[in-house]
Parts: structure tokens; C-alpha cells; sequence
């Protein structure tokens, strides 16, 4: 049983930055798709980021609400992905889940990843 813990939630003022990170309890990276999705309070969970290999090579997805200000990326010796904010807006207020998928190809929908963290809170203040 995968196991993901996230961490690096807080609160920060518009227009800072903020790096979440998301360990896995086992070295999985080279065959799961590992994601970052958000749910702010009263909306859906929604995709943010995906990071999945094939062929040795990792790809990463955004959506387009974060394109040009969030990066994913991982380091394998260590089991761990990150979540790198920047230019941060009020709206990116949300519980941010770290979620895995045992494929290489990813998705935005939630229901098709079979692993969750606990979820991390970040709140940007205006």
C-alpha cells in the first residue's frame, strides 16, 4: 500500500511563493503517475499538475490556470515530488493533495488515481 505524505502549506501574501513537497513510501516514480490536485471550500477537486515517465523520460501537465507559475517536479533518490508556487493569487487558496496512479499515463480526473496524501492547506492572503 502506497503511502503519501505531503508538506509546505501555509500562508503566504499574493504574489509569493511556496514549495510543496509529497514523499512516498516507496519508490514508485517509474511506473506511477504522480499528481497535485486542489480543492478550495464548496468546489470540486481539481487538477493541477502531473508528472509520469515512459520510456525513461518524465513529461509533466499543468492546467492552464497554473501554466507559466507552477512547476512540478520530482527526485527519485529521495521518493518525492514537488509542488513549486510562484505568483501567488487569493483563488490558489485550497487544501492541495498529492495523489499517485499506477500508469504512465496521466490524467485530471481524481477517481483514476488510487493513492492520496492527507492533503496540506495554502492560504494566500491578498
Amino acid at each position: 500500500q502506497v503511502q503519501l505524505v505531503e508538506s509546505g502549506g501555509g500562508l503566504v501574501q499574493a504574489g509569493g511563493s511556496l514549495r510543496l513537497s509529497c514523499a512516498a513510501s516507496e519508490p514508485i516514480f517509474s511506473s506511477y503517475t504522480m499528481a497535485w490536485f486542489r480543492q478550495a471550500p464548496g468546489k470540486e477537486r481539481e487538477f493541477v499538475a502531473a508528472i509520469s515517465w515512459s520510456g525513461g523520460t518524465s513529461s509533466t501537465y499543468y492546467a492552464d490556470f497554473v501554466k507559466g507559475r507552477f512547476t512540478m517536479s520530482r527526485d527519485s533518490a529521495k521518493n518525492t515530488v514537488y509542488l513549486g508556487m510562484n505568483s501567488l493569487k487569493p483563488e490558489d487558496t485550497a487544501v492541495y493533495y498529492c495523489a499517485a496512479r499506477s500508469a504512465s499515463l496521466p490524467t485530471q480526473s481524481p477517481g483514476r488515481y488510487g493513492y492520496w496524501g492527507q492533503g496540506t492547506q495554502v492560504t494566500v492572503s491578498s
